[in-house]
C-alpha cells in the first residue's frame, strides 16, 4: 500500500497595514513620528542615525577636495548625509567628519551651513513661483482663506517674520501641512510682489516638492516640526 504523502504546512506572515497603504510596515522614529520602512534611508555622519533621505542633505567632494552641498541629490561621486539642521553640518565641518567619511583629507567652506541654509530656501522659493505660474499657488489673505475654506489647499505657508494675530486667523489644511519657515520677503519673490504673508498651494504638481524643501529648510532654522498652523486646525 503506497504512502501517502502530508501536505507542507504553509505558514504566513501578516504584515501589519499602515496608514498608507495595506502591508506596509510603519515604525515610529526618533523623533516620534511615522516612519515607512520602505523609504529610501542613509545615514548621518553626525548623529550616526539613519533616517529616511527627505530628512538629511547630501553632500559630495568636488574635484579640489571641496565640500559641496547637493541639494539636487545629481552630482556624481559618493554621497556623504547630514541631517538637515544647521548645527549638524558646522559640526560635521569643524570636526573634521566629512574627511573621515570619505576616508580622504578634504576641506570644507566656514560657511558651509550657511551656504547650504541659502540654497535650500533659493530652492524653495523658486518651486513655489513654478507652482504659481501652474495656477496651484495663491497669495493673500482672502484667496488662501478662500481655498482653505473650499478644500482646495494642501499646504499653507506663511511668513516667518508676518504678524501672529494675522496668521492665527488661518488654519492647517486638513491632512495638509503647513510651513513657517520663509521670511515674508522670500515669499514674496515667489508670487512676484515685495513682501507675502500667506500663501497656498494645491495638490499635485511641484507641491510634494515643496514639502520636501520647505521640510528641510525648517530643519535648518530651526523653526516649527511644519504640523501645524498657530490658528485652529
Amino acid at each position: 500500500m503506497p504512502m501517502m504523502s502530508t501536505p507542507a504546512k504553509m505558514t504566513t506572515t501578516t504584515r501589519r497595514p499602515g496608514p498608507d497603504r495595506p502591508g506596509t510596515v510603519h515604525s515610529l522614529s526618533r523623533g516620534g513620528r511615522d516612519k515607512d520602512r520602505t523609504d529610501p534611508e542613509r545615514k548621518c555622519i553626525v548623529t550616526g542615525d539613519a533616517q529616511p533621505k527627505r530628512g538629511l542633505i547630501r553632500f559630495v567632494i568636488g574635484p579640489e577636495g571641496q565640500v559641496v552641498p547637493d541639494l539636487a541629490e545629481k552630482l556624481p561621486g559618493r554621497g556623504i548625509w547630514v541631517t538637515a539642521d544647521r548645527a549638524a553640518i558646522d559640526k560635521a565641518a569643524a570636526k573634521g567628519l566629512f574627511s573621515r567619511a570619505a576616508r580622504a583629507p578634504v576641506s570644507a567652506p566656514d560657511d558651509l551651513g550657511a551656504m547650504t541654509e541659502a540654497g535650500v530656501a533659493r530652492r524653495l522659493v523658486e518651486l513655489v513661483s513654478m507652482a504659481r505660474k501652474s495656477g496651484r499657488a495663491v497669495a493673500g489673505f482672502e484667496k488662501v482663506k478662500g481655498w482653505l475654506a473650499e478644500g482646495r489647499a494642501k499646504v499653507l505657508l506663511q511668513a516667518s517674520d508676518g504678524s501672529e494675530r494675522g496668521k492665527g486667523k488661518l488654519w492647517t489644511p486638513t491632512g495638509g501641512r503647513w510651513f513657517g519657515c520663509l521670511t515674508a520677503s522670500e515669499l514674496g519673490l515667489s508670487f512676484g510682489r515685495d513682501h507675502v504673508i500667506h500663501g497656498a498651494l494645491a495638490a499635485g504638481g511641484l507641491t510634494d516638492k515643496v514639502i520636501l524643501e520647505a521640510g528641510r529648510l525648517t530643519g535648518l532654522r530651526g523653526h516649527d516640526d511644519g504640523n501645524t498652523a498657530v490658528g485652529k486646525e
